[in-house]
């Protein structure tokens, strides 16, 4: 988990790779369904240009497709779900149907303005259309109101691993290695 920018998909690779498990970015199948022009990604494309997140249905839907692939029996990271607390009870129940529950969730923290920075050197590299100073800012309202309430709950089932998000790729990839490795039972 973390503010758009915070280098969710970067360290959810890493993660992902070192627990050989697929890292499954919400992003990613929407970015995959607006190139392909799906019904779903045209949809999703208005959403995301108004800096909106996709509906809870939408992307629990999503999830909850994906996990079902076989190469997810052995484990899975999530990068970008949940994001609500309807997403939470969503894979809280999903996961229990299965006798399953998350071992450990990362929480990177990183400046605002650090985090808009980013964002907007990302869109002059790749091109994002979606990442314009006045859409990283909204996206960024709607993370603190919608997402971050979701910490205190991770908290206080005691599998949150809070990351300090700062700094070079390979230090945040280290701390969050210490701290997954210190507090779950991965």
């Amino acid at each position: 988990m973390g503010a758009p920018g915070a280098g969710k998909g970067t360290q959810a690779t890493a993660l992902a790779s070192r627990y050989g498990v697929p890292a499954i970015s919400t992003g990613d199948i929407f970015r995959t369904n607006i190139a392909s022009r799906t019904e779903l990604g045209l949809q999703v494309q208005a959403i995301i240009e108004a800096g909106e997140y996709v509906p809870d249905d939408v992307t629990e839907a999503i999830v909850a497709d994906r996990l079902a692939e076989p190469d997810c029996a052995g484990g899975f990271l999530l990068d970008g779900f949940p994001r609500t607390m309807h997403q939470v009870h969503f894979l809280d129940e999903y996961l229990a149907a299965d006798g399953k529950e998350l071992d450990a969730v990362v929480s990177l923290h990183v400046n605002p303005e650090a985090l808009v920075n980013r964002l907007l050197e990302r869109a002059r590299i790749e091109g994002r259309v979606d990442d314009n100073e006045d859409t990283i800012r909204r996206r960024m309202e709607v993370y603190a109101g919608q997402t971050a309430p979701l910490l205190f709950h991770y908290e206080r089932a005691g599998t949150l691993v809070d990351v300090d998000g700062s700094g070079s790729v390979e230090d945040v990839r280290d701390r969050m290695f210490a701290g997954v490795d210190r507090y779950s039972k991965v």
